[in-house]
């Protein structure tokens, strides 16, 4: 793959375009080709844009998607040295989670005034308007995002996700129509990122770096009480008037929270008479696993469709398919 230079046509400035645009003319840079890099060369490409990508080595597997993406227009500098030099021209920079915040491709951007965007960032300006999303965030993500996907099947709203295996641009530019988009970010994902004003939100885990994703949130901030760090996220989130704080504890839950008592998952946060009684969800036998890290995932993924307007059958019914699945 040779490294051959971006066309010197002139671009629009790639900062009001959205997946209804043309991106004509648009040069982007997208450094690494690992899963979220990949897709965001092929999206750009899919838009219009000029694209290059550069990197120091293909991961392994990539190279058969490198050399479609290369017939199809995408121009690749890859090897030792590929990544200290940002192309010319570029008008947006994108650097996925992989890829040094602060090394010579990003430093070179922002001397010349070019916008850096992650992935994420990137799939948050593509998004369709009218399609919310629901985030999960934390090192781990993978639990809570197929039990709410699970849950969503159940009460027949068609999810696209990012679950690791899915670049988050992928699944936004899917084709086929859904209803909601399920989102599993990690802190190195969401640098160079703008707030995701999600419908819902939860942080799982450690809440370093993901303070961002409760800004703009419309519904619901989930987190774990547990942690005060996490709920100071909550805190300080400049959010929708209206939306609510939800907390998530292994233990009896307050009002406002989702919990447990005894074996059954409960819910006092989507019930009218929360102030006096808890709902039940499902129990840990439905869930399949009593791990307290699966429990909180399946009450994180309860929450963000309970503050969606799932009633609770789909919750339990969703959570016994993924034991299942």
């Amino acid at each position: 793959m040779g490294g051959e230079a971006l066309s010197s046509l002139p671009g629009d400035p790639p900062t009001d375009l959205g997946r209804d645009d043309s991106w004509s003319g648009v040069r982007a840079v997208v450094a690494g080709f690992g899963l979220d890099g990949a897709a965001a060369v092929d999206n750009l490409l899919h838009l219009g844009a000029d694209v290059v990508a550069v990197a120091e080595h293909l991961p392994a597997g990539m190279q058969e998607r490198a050399e479609l993406l290369e017939v199809l227009g995408a121009r690749f500098d890859v090897g030792p040295g590929a990544t200290d030099t940002l192309p010319e021209p570029c008008d947006v920079l994108v650097v996925p989670a992989d890829v040094v915040p602060d090394g010579a491709l990003v430093v070179a951007a922002r001397g010349r005034g070019v916008p850096v965007w992650s992935e994420v960032e990137l799939a948050r300006r593509l998004r369709r308007p009218a399609v919310p999303w629901l985030v999960v965030a934390g090192e781990d993500t993978s639990t809570a995002v197929a039990m709410l996907r699970a849950v969503l099947h159940e009460a027949g709203l068609r999810s696209a996700a990012a679950d690791g295996r899915t670049a988050l641009t992928e699944a936004v530019m899917a084709p086929e129509p859904y209803d909601l988009v399920v989102a599993g970010v990690g802190a190195a994902q969401l640098r160079f990122t703008e707030p995701l004003a999600a419908e819902s939100a939860v942080v799982l885990g450690v809440p370093g770096g993901l303070g961002a994703v409760f800004e703009g949130v419309s519904r619901a901030c989930v987190y774990d009480a547990a942690d005060p760090a996490a709920e100071d996220l909550v805190r300080e989130a400049d959010v929708v008037e209206g939306a609510r704080a939800i907390g998530l504890t292994l233990a009896t839950p307050g009002v406002g929270m989702l919990g447990l008592v005894e074996d059954l998952l409960v819910d006092r946060a989507f019930i009218e008479e929360r102030r006096t009684t808890a709902a039940e969800l499902c129990t840990l036998a439905e869930l399949g696993d009593p791990e307290p890290s699966v429990v909180l995932a399946a009450l994180a993924a309860a929450a963000l469709a309970r503050a969606h307007g799932v009633d609770r059958s789909a919750v339990r019914d969703g959570l016994r398919a993924h034991h299942g699945a």
